[in-house]
């Protein structure tokens, strides 16, 4: 290992002596070393991962929507022109006009003008009463369906009339119901915790003893004030004569002036061993750091765990929702590849089906197949 290269995380480990082993403090204190190498490093390998997918996904997704998009403006203006001169049926012409909704609908976003002028063509007293029933009818469907998964009844079902309002309750009923059960398992835990606390208090007093958590708390800051000392002893750039010395004690000043200031204790321990290297073996690490001391520093490192997995789970947040695929970080890397490949092919098919539609529907019979098979499509979509 180089001079700057800094040492992994298990070499922080307190380790196991042929006469001795471990005491379940320092396998804690292991463990939670580990946990924060094992999250490091998942974060590592997921925004690499990203860096390398992230760019080309999107404009391969962006490309293809576009597309659709394209074809699906394409179909708005040709079964708008057929819906003028073609010889339809009231039913053909009322399966026509919903798909011409259906288009605007898909399209809206786009702000085009064209599309914009066939939307405000569509917005007839009758093809409004029409959808508004459609809608009705599949709203009520879709409450039974609802209601099944609840458990329970929607609550004032009747204040919504299409599926995407109806959807939209149950799913605020849904989590209403997840925060409530939430909220009483929370409220159990403080009370068992707080009951907990008050006997240890009520005990500590009348010892006249310092609660053990509070001085582990006071342990673990020492713990770090004392190593952040030892580290700016050794790397006091001031105190060191060679010019290229005296610039990489001053990185390694910064860092340790940045790990500090977080309670980075997994850092600082890190620097401590990167500087102690090229010195002559020290036996005074972690192996022979009291459990007091190490219960201290499990402290800090437990709450760097924490914060890991906070900060591991808005990355898999944020991937997921700029990706637009789930995103996990204990996935394997070729699974999350295949899912972007699987995406990017529903995508293409979309595009390549929407074609297909287009070319179709040029012959008048085909046409009138392809209404009746969107329309009994889309009824069975909402059923």
């Amino acid at each position: 290992m180089s001079p700057c290269a800094a040492p992994s995380l298990s070499s922080l480990m307190v380790q196991a002596s042929a006469e001795e082993k471990l005491s379940p403090v320092q396998q804690r204190f292991n463990d939670l070393l580990a946990q924060i190498e094992r999250l490091s490093g998942q974060s590592q390998r997921l925004q690499a991962w990203s860096d390398k997918h992230r760019y080309a996904h999107i404009q391969a997704l962006r490309e293809w929507v576009h597309l659709s998009q394209a074809y699906r403006k394409s179909l708005l203006l040709f079964v708008h022109e057929r819906l003028q001169s073609a010889d339809f049926t009231d039913r053909q012409q009322r399966m026509a006009r919903r798909l011409v909704r259906g288009l605007i609908d898909q399209l809206a976003a786009n702000a085009d003008p064209q599309v914009q002028a066939l939307a405000d063509l569509y917005v007839s007293e009758e093809d409004t009463q029409e959808t508004a029933q459609e809608q009705a009818e599949a709203a009520q469907r879709l409450r039974e369906r609802i209601e099944e998964a609840l458990g329970q009844p929607l609550e004032k079902p009747s204040q919504y009339q299409t599926p995407e309002d109806m959807m939209a309750a149950g799913m605020r009923q849904w989590q209403r119901q997840q925060q409530a059960d939430e909220d009483r398992k929370t409220a159990k835990r403080a009370a068992r915790k707080a009951q907990k606390q008050a006997q240890k208090k009520s005990a500590a007093a009348e010892k006249g003893e310092v609660p053990a958590a509070a001085l582990r708390e006071l342990d673990a800051k020492s713990a770090i004030r004392t190593i952040f000392r030892q580290l700016a002893s050794a790397l006091h750039p001031d105190r060191e004569p060679d010019e290229q010395e005296r610039l990489r004690k001053t990185a390694l000043m910064s860092e340790v002036n940045a790990a500090y200031e977080k309670n980075d204790l997994t850092t600082l321990l890190r620097l401590q061993m990167q500087v102690t290297q090229a010195s002559p073996p020290n036996k005074a690490g972690t192996a022979r750091l009291a459990d007091e001391q190490l219960i201290a520093m499990s402290l800090l490192l437990k709450e760097q765990v924490a914060a890991l997995e906070d900060d591991l789970d808005q990355l898999e947040n944020r991937l997921s929702r700029e990706l637009c695929v789930p995103v996990r970080a204990d996935a394997e890397e070729a699974d999350l590849s295949q899912s972007l490949q699987r995406l990017q092919a529903d995508q293409r098919h979309n595009a390549e089906s929407l074609a297909d539609d287009l070319r179709r529907i040029q012959n008048e019979a085909e046409l009138k197949r392809w209404l009746k098979e969107q329309w009994q499509l889309a009824k069975a979509t909402s059923a």
